[in-house]
């Protein structure tokens, strides 16, 4: 499969559209000396503009901070500009979309003031060289190439020139570098893992070939790939979101060089990830991966800590290493990961803030709340824009022959067969808005082509396939695409009713008592503080109420919501069955 143009998907109103807006919105209007200063003070510029915060602001003798409390350690001047080149990036991918004219205006007037700041006195002493210039070039590869920023091209050779010097000479694995002498302990978190994939990607799409010789130079991990490669796991003790962006380096591997290993390094990793995720898709409890340490980590984290998943950047990483893989493989199972971490991550992450709060953590702890992070402007708050910004080219995916349906979310997409157009427009918000999903073709001329539907895996027997009102003979089986491949009409409608059971989906084998309830791709979270224990005839017994569910409990009521809908109020993940 293939991925489509950007501007060929457009996101139609939906709690999704309105997350892309809303993080497009804010990132517009950041002022430009406020984000340029830690650039401008490091260069030794003038550098006017008020101070940003939190890790965004060039004050490294200020952080201390690191494990084992990662949520309420002080991270101010962490990486000075860190995310810069992510919130450019964004609008650039934002912009391929929808075609904004005043966003293109915005990103080539970002790119202007960051190129005179440009030299090595930026990456001298600097906690994360490797990991803040893979942002900073992503944002101007993506501003050159989705946003037609001519200028972004050579800006992005003069910074990968003054970065080269501060950038280890070849991959070094974390531990390795933790291991390593350095100033400040977090010098040895840097991420040099994870440059092979955009160095690739910039190399394909014709930034130079400066980039394919250096994505070669950080792709060599026989700590991490070689065993993965073999079936190994060997993901115990690795910090979370950047060793599962690592193997997207991995799939770059693989399609630029036709490095098998790597496609399998990159398989086996994520099949390992999958087995010691929640019931959300989430994964990483304290940003570390538990590996072939047993169940109990995951087990002891629902009580001992409220940094459950590193929610945006986690899905950002997760979403395109699935894309990737299901282009490769072909495999639905792929999208089902995505769609689970679609609504029960992403769409309740709570807006980034203009003052640079951030969603960062998904809280799982037996006693949970929503919040936003101790610092402002971290991590997240690149990769959230990024993430949102991509959500087009999660929905669908391609190949010659026709159009594969990977979420189901209010869109409209557009593509030729045979030399002629069609476009496609799904609504409503499954499952949201209730347990179907329609599609309405629209063609000038007819147009033959296959239109596939993944079917989810916990899909129930009910689940069906209509075209104009008649059931059609396509095959509906659970964890598989459903084809249909016919002459399209203008006004062809197709109707998708998923049969949505409660489920209670255990937290691993060694815990079948520890359960969340499930509704199709939903999890419905207990709310309030007198949830308690319940039984699993209790649990299956939950009724829909408007936009909630009920429970009529023994000697209680007890409401549940989905993660987009909870808000201020406690809640939690998994309960413990009784009886």
């Amino acid at each position: 499969m293939s991925e489509f143009d950007r501007k060929d998907v457009q996101l139609l109103d939906s709690p999704l559209r309105d997350q892309f807006q809303h993080q497009r919105d804010v990132y517009m209007s950041l002022d430009t000396d406020a984000l340029m200063k830690p650039f401008r003070v490091r260069a030794g510029l003038p550098a006017p503009g008020a101070d940003m915060g939190g890790w965004y602001d060039n004050a490294p003798e200020d952080f201390h901070a690191g494990p084992p409390d990662w949520a309420h350690s002080n991270f101010h001047g962490f990486i000075p500009g860190h995310s810069f080149g992510q919130y450019v990036s964004g609008l650039s991918r934002g912009y391929a979309m929808t075609g904004d004219p005043a966003v293109k205006s915005r990103i080539g007037e970002l790119v202007d003031a960051y190129e005179p700041t440009i030299s090595p006195r930026f990456f001298d002493d600097y906690n994360l060289p490797a990991y803040t210039f893979d942002k900073l070039l992503v944002g101007l590869m993506d501003a050159w190439y989705f946003a037609g920023v001519e200028q972004a091209k050579p800006v992005a050779a003069k910074l990968t020139e003054a970065a080269l010097p501060y950038l280890p000479a070849r991959l070094i694995s974390r531990h390795v570098s933790e291991s390593m002498p350095h100033k400040r302990p977090a010098q040895g978190w840097d991420e040099s893992y994870t440059l092979a994939e955009n160095l690739f990607l910039a190399w394909q799409r014709g930034m130079g070939e400066q980039y394919g010789a250096l994505a070669s130079r950080y792709l060599d991990y026989p700590d991490y790939f070689t065993p993965l490669s073999q079936g190994i796991n060997a993901l115990k003790g690795q910090h979370a979101y950047s060793h599962v962006n690592a193997l997207s380096s991995a799939v770059q591997a693989y399609l630029t060089l036709g490095d098998e290993a790597h496609l399998r390094a990159a398989v086996n990793g994520f099949r390992f990830l999958e087995q010691e995720s929640f019931a959300t898709g989430g994964w990483g409890p304290n940003e570390t991966l538990i590996g072939s340490d047993g169940p109990e980590p995951l087990y002891e984290s629902l009580a001992k800590t409220h940094a459950g998943f590193e929610t945006p950047c986690g899905s950002y990483g997760h979403f395109k290493i699935a894309r990737y893989l299901m282009r490769i493989t072909g495999e639905a199972r792929y999208g089902d990961s995505m769609e689970r971490l679609l609504y029960n991550a992403t769409m309740g992450a709570l807006p980034t803030q203009q003052d640079g709060h951030t969603f960062y953590y998904s809280d799982y702890n037996m006693t949970a709340k929503k919040g936003f992070h101790n610092d402002k402007w971290p991590c997240c708050s690149g990769t959230f824009i990024q993430l949102t910004s991509d959500y087009g080219i999660s929905t669908y995916l391609r190949d010659p022959g026709g159009i594969y349906v990977n979420l189901y979310v209010p869109s409209q997409v557009t593509a030729a067969f045979g030399g002629r157009s069609v476009k496609i427009t799904q609504t409503p918000l499954y499952p949201m808005a209730g347990n179907r999903s329609d599609f309405l073709v629209s063609a000038e001329r007819p147009a033959r082509f296959a239109m596939r539907f993944r079917i989810p895996q916990w899909a129930g027997p009910g689940t069906a396939l209509s075209i104009n009102g008649k059931p059609v003979a396509a095959a509906v089986v659970p964890g598989k695409f459903a084809e249909v491949v016919r002459t399209w009409r203008d006004g062809d409608r197709v109707a998708i009713p998923f049969d949505m059971p409660l489920r209670l989906e255990p937290l691993n084998a060694a815990h079948p008592e520890i359960v969340a309830l499930m509704s199709g791709p939903l999890v419905l979270f207990p709310v309030g503080d007198d949830a308690g224990q319940l039984s699993r005839s209790e649990l299956l017994s939950a009724r829909r109420e408007g936009d909630s569910w009920a429970i009529a409990a023994s000697d209680r009521k007890v409401r549940l919501k989905t993660f987009a809908a909870v808000s201020d109020e406690p809640y939690r993940l998994y309960t413990h069955l009784r009886g």
